[in-house]
């Protein structure tokens, strides 16, 4: 649990005028392990989250229920959250299956 993280939730408003404005909410901030995509073996079998290229493990917060309309930001790089699992399902845990968001080039 080396890696600081922020879990984040997406908030669109409206100005005066009209135009969208994004900003972010911090829902929470704490420590996690955090693992990048390999060849290993656990990596194919999650072969169904093919998009899914970092994987998240951090203790369960009370009173938060993470989703996959969530962000991470982890050391300054945001990733999108690909699919929540309940480690062992004890309630102790949360693994989340996330994906680098990368800027387009246009």
């Amino acid at each position: 649990m080396r890696h600081f993280i922020e879990i984040v939730s997406p908030e669109h408003q409206k100005d005066s005028q009209g135009f969208a404005a994004g900003s972010d909410t911090i829902l929470a901030k704490g420590r996690a392990y955090k693992e990048q995509r390999r060849g290993s073996k656990a990596w194919q079998n999650r072969a169904a989250f093919s998009s899914a290229n970092a994987l998240f493990r951090f203790r369960t917060i009370p009173g938060l229920i993470v989703t996959t309309a969530m962000f991470i930001i982890c050391d300054n790089e945001r990733y999108n959250i690909v699919s929540v699992e309940d480690v062992h399902g004890r309630g102790m845990y949360i693994e989340v299956l996330c994906e680098k968001v990368t800027p387009s080039k246009g």
